[in-house]
């Protein structure tokens, strides 16, 4: 994704470094599980804030990381804290205040806004050809898929497998981005903006897909969820996911001397301020799946090693 970002913003005479570091920052919110557990650790706190991984992201950079003697978060500038706060679904947070007086981030934080789809569903329809998910029928109500193979199979005839994937999934992203940047442009050339506040007050995003490529790309999402997302595979992933995320949440608010030391001594610090189901659910949120994995083993499963 910061790889697609950058190559945008290079094209549109952007600031690189700006996109890039948005983008890696972007998804540090994710819980395990991707989108599921979000929704399992937001009904976990839902009477205490919620959960949602894009706040989670800013929450990371301005308070949970703790890096200087003189004040929490990382030392990042606001245009990177303003990308993250503008980025995806906008929860209530009072830290994210200061960029309230705006309705749009700078166009290197929209850049990233877009890019993140191109990515995700690219790279989840890749993920579902490959482990078998999505099947050559499926793929034939994929209209995305079935121009990108034409356009690859012209050119190069006797191309199969693997090689014929990936060709087809380059051309899905390159046909996407190179949409994006041309539309933007134009949108660009015919707003004129003379700063960046102009951008940041726009009624519409000045980054997007010209409408065709848009209902193309909105299409691509609505198969995956028919194809990928319902499978009964992913659901049963889901199913465990909730078991595993759950478990932990509860064995660690009744047992806070299982969470690792640096956890266990901040719960305390701040169980006087009811704050520790919020400090529970950072520790969890900030698992990889494998990492959560390993600890409901470790906690749950007597012969594994502690």
């Amino acid at each position: 994704m910061a790889q697609i970002s950058r190559s945008i913003a290079r094209a549109l005479n952007l600031n690189e470094d700006l996109t890039e570091a948005v983008a890696l920052a972007h998804d540090l919110g994710h819980a395990p599980f991707g989108h599921k557990g979000q929704d399992i650790l937001h009904g976990l706190m839902k009477e205490y804030g919620g959960f949602e991984h894009n706040t989670q992201s800013f929450r990371i950079i301005t308070v949970i990381e703790h890096r200087y003697p003189d004040f929490p978060g990382l030392n990042l500038s606001y245009e990177v804290r303003e990308a993250v706060a503008k980025k995806g679904h906008r929860q209530a947070e009072p830290l994210k205040a200061e960029f309230e007086k705006t309705p749009n981030p700078s166009l290197e934080g929209q850049v990233v806004d877009i890019s993140d789809p191109i990515t995700y569903t690219t790279h989840d329809l890749d993920d579902g050809i490959i482990n078998g998910t999505i099947t050559a029928e499926m793929l034939e109500g994929c209209e995305f898929w079935q121009e990108g193979l034409a356009k690859v199979i012209s050119g190069h005839p006797g191309l199969r497998g693997k090689i014929l994937n990936y060709q087809v999934i380059r051309h899905i992203i390159n046909e996407q981005v190179t949409d994006l940047i041309e539309n933007t442009a134009r949108n660009i050339r015919e707003s004129n903006p003379s700063s960046m506040d102009d951008i940041r007050m726009s009624a519409a995003k000045t980054c997007s897909f010209s409408p065709p490529i848009k209902e193309k790309h909105n299409r691509l999402k609505k198969f995956l969820q028919q194809n990928m997302y319902e499978h009964y595979r992913v659901k049963r992933m889901e199913d465990k996911a909730r078991e595993v995320i759950e478990k932990l949440f509860y064995r660690f608010l009744e047992s806070p001397e299982l969470l690792p030391a640096n956890v266990a001594a901040h719960f305390i610090r701040e169980k006087g301020n009811n704050n520790e189901k919020r400090i529970v659910c950072d520790y969890i949120a900030g698992m990889t799946d494998r990492y959560a994995l390993d600890e409901y083993d470790k906690i749950f499963n007597p012969r594994s090693r502690v």
